[in-house]
């Protein structure tokens, strides 16, 4: 098997451990593309991208660009055999799509052609799909249309996140990718048309995060763990107030509530929903850090309790 030259392209968490597996391999990372440093939390403090730590750890070369148009010279100047490109934030049209001698691939986090597009864990949780995956498929100009080499599949599970799967699957992906590049190396690689429904998963906006009280619990539920930790579900009670909720699961032999109602009962903090109530493990006020909602419900005044919206 020839050794190849890799430009890896990433940004977030999910893209390191494949980063890491490739930069373990007999493969050369030449470069390694992310986007530039954005000012994170309350103090907007401006941070280098997970990719861009990873890389300087590991002693790689890095390019950071909004996007690939403002880099093509310096990666035309380079003589790359593959791209490889997880989660990096941005499109990779031509003249970079055809520069690498056997183009691109993409881990993409979802069974395609389901998903297709920005936030696939995040949908297959809010849908309430009971299996995702991972897919390492040829970049082309369409939207995650390409052909694909290897799949695996995850089941979702009940209880976990997106952001945990997510995590579950960016290792996994790791494998699967260092697996295709090998066999890109080797001249094995067999790559097969997508097949199936096809359903997008745009980003999420901050709407998609609020709870909708009147769909079934478990609709309900899928929601809060599709949107954790980002954006994050929420809702507000009748004075606008807005309560976040990292944690909630349906409760178990509790009486039906109206939607959106508040009950405290048996030392659980019960909403209702449009089938049967949804037990709150976890809230974080307005202006306030996260508490066990047991705490946060003590404060409240039982004769005045909220309702949310």
């Amino acid at each position: 098997m020839t050794a190849l030259r890799l430009v890896v392209a990433g940004s977030p968490e999910a893209a390191v451990p494949a980063l890491e597996l490739l930069a373990a391999t007999e493969h050369e990372i030449v470069r390694v593309i992310t986007r530039p440093p954005a000012p994170l939390g309350r103090k907007r403090v401006m941070t280098p991208t997970p990719v861009a730590r990873a890389a300087e750890r590991l002693g790689l070369a890095v390019l950071e660009a909004k996007r690939l148009t403002e880099i093509v010279p310096e990666l035309l100047d380079l003589d790359v055999d593959l791209g490889v490109i997880v989660a990096y934030g941005g499109l990779v049209r031509e003249p970079l799509l055809s520069w690498p001698r056997l183009g691109w691939i993409n881990l993409h986090f979802s069974l395609l052609p389901r998903w297709r597009g920005a936030a696939p864990v995040q949908h297959a949780v809010i849908a309430g799909d009971e299996v995702t995956g991972a897919t390492v498929f040829q970049l082309t100009p369409g939207l995650d249309e390409g052909d694909w080499f290897a799949q695996l599949v995850e089941p979702v599970g009940a209880h976990r996140t997106a952001g945990a799967l997510l995590e579950q699957l960016s290792h996994a992906g790791a494998q699967l990718t260092a697996r295709v590049v090998g066999d890109l190396a080797a001249g094995t690689a067999v790559a097969r048309p997508q097949e199936g429904a096809v359903t997008l998963a745009p980003k999420l906006v901050r709407d998609d995060a609020r709870i909708r009280w009147g769909e079934p619990v478990e609709a309900v539920h899928a929601r809060i763990r599709g949107v954790t930790p980002e954006p994050g579900a929420f809702t507000t009670t009748g004075d606008g107030a807005i309560v976040k909720v990292h944690d909630a699961a349906p409760a178990r032999d509790a009486r039906p509530l109206p939607p959106g109602t508040l009950a405290l009962e048996a030392g659980r903090t019960l909403v209702g929903t449009g089938s049967s109530p949804l037990e709150l493990l976890r809230v974080q006020p307005a202006g306030r850090a996260a508490m066990a909602a047991a705490d946060w419900a003590r404060g409240l005044d039982p004769a005045a309790l909220p309702v949310f919206a």
